[in-house]
């Protein structure tokens, strides 16, 4: 029997914790919750302001129970079609784990299955099957809320063994390999691939996969996910030494042509019965489309920049609705429950054309800071991501030095390291260098397990043309002080001593979690005003920066020793009303804690692949 295990988005176990609310163990009630600030006329503030958990409304709304009877299928395939088995495992190219931060990247491997193989395996691929009792389940390099996995991987390539087509197809991760699901030919591969591109890799979102257990608030948990994926596959590609960029000039109306969010998959719902059978129960197959979120374009990473034309690109893709698509999509549960707020979301955060002057460019590769050398184990990159696992809780106890927990900040830096005087901002940095905006999130750190550093509540500025506008926004009492020892490159600040344990378990739904680790955080965005300035589709966007950022953290807990885990079930304005933020301007979108974990030893862990010497 397959069954869903908590991964990252903790939700906490049924208590009662007088004043504050008992809370259900799915994270969510069927009372609206009730924000502080007043939403504006933006559909995507509306819609973040409905789904805050309160701690005096109430959660967002959600199902209040698991239906396990329709548990959706973590696995989307498309069938017939043709399947290529990528080797498993690839052949190894290990990079120590450090040098994906402190030095340039490796020369670029060339395009072949293998190298195809490889950046999946360490990206988007099983990590390892779990068992207790009669239940079985599996685990992802990329995180996922819930380990509930609505992100699905599409590759566009030129075929190694037919150079004179382009092949476009489905990543399955349970069985390690591309579905094809359309080809055409290579002919002139510019507007496609402009040389010297690898590939084009797609990521889209079935929403009910995540609707099934958090209803509303879903739609923020897929795009944490997005992000995540995104810093995997950054830092699986730069392994191989190739570079990952946003072509974030194509419209939502492009990515869906390109993913085929049309082809062999349910259609779509008129509006009006989306809203008819919104929180009910019943067959709705359409709840199961593909959301296109987003396409990268990977390159060898110090080539010259690829020459993108994105209306010559998007004029191409208007030619996928003519190709000869393969494969239906398999249905994921029988019944469902519609919850419409996400999907009236979904459409009115759609980027429908680029940014005036919008264009592709590729920014110059920095390093990060570097304290000292053995502060991290003997691990490859490629080892820590496929080790990286959620903790479901810490012990308490462990105690952090100083030194790592800085090292861990310098690498959650957007520019890297920067010259004497320099600033930070531009995302330069791996993996932030993905993203094509300047950064626009921040972290506020409850620091509790941190040696020769004092307790309390610290802020860490990622995008320093924002330090005058934070500092007028939250408390005035605030300190701003730079911490003893913290390295000059490091923008972190602390705002106030004292043990923040009980206030961090409690803004975060009152999981103890939160408070048992080394340090936890929010991370808070700059949100209105992002808003205003570019448009509503910066939404889903601000939080695929967290994601990125959440990847960082997981990944550095992992190679220092200990453990992290993404928290999705927080008081938004709880939140707020500790940093004094009163409005719309910075909005808390992501938490996460990191810590030394407590292992359940009654679970057993089998291989993610049989292969040679493995009988699983």
């Amino acid at each position: 029997m397959l069954l869903l295990r908590r991964c990252c988005h903790h939700v906490p176990p049924r208590r009662a914790a007088p004043p504050l609310p008992a809370i259900h163990r799915v994270a969510m009630s069927s009372a609206p919750a009730s924000p502080s600030a007043t939403p504006s006329s933006s559909p995507a503030a509306e819609y973040h302001c409905r789904t805050k958990h309160s701690l005096t409304a109430g959660y967002a709304r959600g199902p209040g129970r698991l239906d396990w009877a329709n548990q959706p299928n973590p696995f989307l395939r498309f069938s017939p079609s043709p399947a290529t088995p990528l080797p498993n495992p690839p052949p190894p190219a290990p990079v120590p784990y450090p040098a994906l931060f402190h030095a340039p990247p490796p020369p670029p491997r060339p395009l072949s299955l293998d190298s195809l193989s490889d950046l999946l395996f360490h990206s988007l691929a099983l990590s390892a099957w779990k068992s207790a009792g009669a239940s079985t389940w599996s685990l992802r390099v990329n995180p996922s809320s819930g380990n509930l996995h609505p992100t699905e991987a599409h590759v566009l390539f030129e075929d190694p063994r037919e150079p004179s087509r382009l092949v476009f197809s489905h990543y399955a991760p349970r069985d390690h390999l591309l579905e094809a699901r359309a080809t055409l030919s290579a002919g002139d591969r510019s507007a496609l691939l402009p040389r010297p591109a690898t590939a084009v890799l797609a990521l889209s979102s079935v929403f009910w996969r995540e609707a099934w257990k958090y209803g509303e608030r879903a739609l923020r948990y897929c795009n944490h996910d997005v992000g995540h994926a995104l810093a995997a596959v950054a830092l699986a590609a730069a392994t191989l030494g190739w570079d990952a960029r946003l072509l974030d000039g194509l419209s939502d109306q492009d990515l869906g042509r390109l993913v085929g969010v049309d082809k062999g998959c349910p259609a779509p719902a008129p509006a009006d019965k989306i809203k008819m059978v919104s929180g009910k129960k019943g067959p709705a197959p359409w709840v199961e489309r593909q959301h296109p979120d987003c396409a990268l374009l990977l390159f060898p990473a110090g080539s010259e920049e690829p020459e993108v034309d994105y209306g010559r690109m998007s004029d191409a893709l208007r030619e996928f609705d003519e190709l000869e698509w393969v494969g239906k999509a398999n249905a994921l549960s029988k019944d469902h429950v519609v919850w419409d707020v996400i999907y009236k979301t979904a459409e009115a955060v759609k980027k429908h054309q680029p940014m005036p002057g919008e264009g592709f460019s590729v920014s110059p590769w920095n390093t990060s800071s570097k304290l000292s050398e053995g502060l991290y184990k003997d691990l490859t990159a490629q080892e820590v991501v496929r080790r990286r696992r959620s903790a479901v809780d810490m012990d308490g106890e462990h105690v952090m030095g100083k030194e790592e927990f800085y090292q861990i900040l310098l690498h959650c830096l957007p520019s890297g390291e920067v010259s004497p005087g320099g600033r930070q901002g531009p995302q330069s940095a791996l993996p932030f260098r993905v993203l094509p905006w300047d950064a626009e999130v921040h972290a506020a750190l409850f620091v509790h397990r941190v040696s020769g550093l004092p307790k309390g509540l610290y802020f860490l500025v990622r995008n320093e043309e924002h330090f005058d506008t934070l500092r007028h926004a939250m408390r005035q009492d605030f300190e701003w002080a730079r911490p003893e020892g913290c390295p000059d490159g490091l923008p972190l600040y602390r705002l106030m001593k004292g043990d923040c344990q009980r206030l961090a378990m409690q803004i975060s739904c009152m999981q103890d979690i939160a408070s048992h680790g080394c340090f936890s955080l929010g991370m808070i965005a700059r949100f209105e005003p992002v808003l205003d300035d570019k448009g509503e589709w910066m939404y889903p966007r601000l939080f695929w920066e967290t994601g990125v950022l959440g990847q960082v953290l997981y990944l550095e807990a992992h190679a220092v020793g200990i453990s992290a885990t993404g928290i999705g079930c927080y008081f938004d304005d709880a939140v707020h009303e500790v940093l004094g933020l009163k409005d719309l301007e910075f909005q808390s979108l992501y938490h996460f804690t990191v810590g030394a974990p407590v292992v359940d030893r009654r679970i057993m862990s089998l291989p993610a692949y049989p292969g040679p010497g493995i009988d699983a």
